[in-house]
């Protein structure tokens, strides 16, 4: 597939002229409004839902996204700021186009509480009412087997989340004495954006080869081999960093020294000057506290058609949340809340829902300051197993280039300006 069609096709998430349909329908019912809908958390999910019901209800459902952050700060694009490329004040965003072009209204504060036999949520120590309630909590870290790490995120940040932590992992990095040893310690899947720890291995590589050439990146992975994209990494890692990145896949885990930042697995002990500990994750904090994770206490399983909880009526789930087999990815997380928004408005309006919503999952990877790659796969309903199943093994790049390294850019910028507005 030629890239100008991965572009497109990235995007897109959900069948536009059933997005259109739906717009339309909800203009042609007259302007009565159709009620409220609360969007809980403000990521790639949570921000799109919001002005997607703005869109598609024709301005007649009122929406109200609430988050405890001020600014949206893009994981993806992140691990850019280790290589050195961007910094997070590039990747910060404000939602004042939400609220002053589709008529979101942004309210911050802590969501405590769902009460869904009263529809109503509890946020900031108020009630807040809904007729639909869509929850894109995001993940939240499993620190069960390594209680010390959670008080110790200062001195051994994840940076799994963009913001102060990504920081401070940069400023460990341009610390750290040439001939140093930086380790990245990748979970078992399931884990936000599967390639994301190999592609960040290639910006502290490409760091560390350009100012402290001496130094070695350990990566200790859980997993038995790469998780996305492998070939192209293992490649990425030979011609452009040799000798410098050393992978131990199979490498759980089992005791871990805050003090000295040392990692003991069943076959290595790797002591650290610079300890990035990536826990193994689960659906965000209100999902938990308010039952939706229902699969294994970790994840929420939903109805695809509308995104519907299996546990809470009118409640609806998005993004890494949710119990899918699908990639945890921002792309994903996008595409998702658009079906969502369709269904919510079609549910609004008495409407036949979407019978078979189809959408694109796309996923760029940076192996140096100029080169990336990609792989885009398409994802369709599945009547029969009542999940969303992918069409063929995707679209992979054959190489890394700079070519695609544009792309790249481009694919964040559209996808920035499709979720904020």
């Amino acid at each position: 597939m030629r890239r100008r069609d991965v572009l497109g096709l990235a995007l897109a998430g959900s069948a536009w002229p059933s997005l259109a349909a739906a717009s339309a329908r909800a203009r042609h019912k007259g302007q009565a409004r159709l009620g409220r809908a609360v969007v809980v958390g403000a990521g790639y999910g949570g921000a799109t839902a919001a002005r997607y019901l703005r869109l598609l209800g024709a301005g007649r459902i009122e929406v109200i996204l609430v988050d405890q952050a001020a600014n949206f700060i893009s994981c993806p694009v992140s691990n850019r700021v280790l290589g050195g490329q961007r910094t997070l004040a590039q990747l910060t965003f404000g939602y004042d186009a939400l609220r002053q072009k589709h008529g979101v209204r942004f309210m911050r504060g802590s969501v405590t509480a769902i009460d869904a036999d009263r529809s109503q949520i509890v946020v900031a120590g108020q009630r807040l009412s809904y007729d639909r309630l869509v929850v894109a909590p995001g993940i939240d870290f499993i620190y069960d087997d390594f209680p010390l790490l959670e008080k110790a995120q200062e001195r051994i940040p994840h940076a799994w989340k963009a913001g102060p932590q990504t920081r401070n992992l940069q400023r460990q990095l341009v610390a750290m004495r040439d001939g140093g040893v930086f380790t990245i310690v990748v979970p078992s899947q399931p884990y936000r954006c599967p390639p994301a720890p190999y592609e960040r291995a290639c910006q502290v590589a490409f760091y560390l080869k350009t100012h402290k050439p001496r130094s070695k990146v350990v990566v200790l992975d859980a997993n038995p081999v790469i998780t996305s994209k492998r070939a192209m990494f293992e490649q990425a890692w030979r011609d452009l960093y040799p000798g410098m990145i050393d992978y131990l896949p199979g490498s759980e885990p089992r005791e871990v020294d805050v003090a000295t930042k040392t990692v003991r697995t069943a076959f290595d002990t790797v002591k650290s000057d610079v300890l990035n500990f990536i826990p193994s994750q689960r659906a965000g904090r209100i999902a938990q506290g308010c039952g939706l994770a229902n699969v294994e206490r970790r994840w929420c399983e939903v109805d695809f058609l509308t995104y519907a909880s299996k546990v809470l009526p009118r409640v609806h789930v998005i993004g890494d949340a949710i119990d899918a087999g699908l990639p945890k990815s921002a792309h994903m997380a996008n595409a998702q809340a658009k079906v969502c928004a369709r269904a919510i408005v079609d549910l609004m309006l008495g409407q036949a829902l979407d019978p078979a919503p189809a959408f694109a999952n796309t996923c760029y990877s940076y192996v140096d300051d100029r080169q990336a790659m990609h792989i885009s796969t398409l994802y369709r309903y599945d009547p029969a197993s009542k999940g969303m199943r992918a069409e063929g093994s995707g679209i992979l790049s054959d190489h890394p280039s700079v070519q695609e390294g544009r792309d790249a850019d481009a694919w964040a910028r559209q996808i920035w300006g499709d979720v904020l507005g």
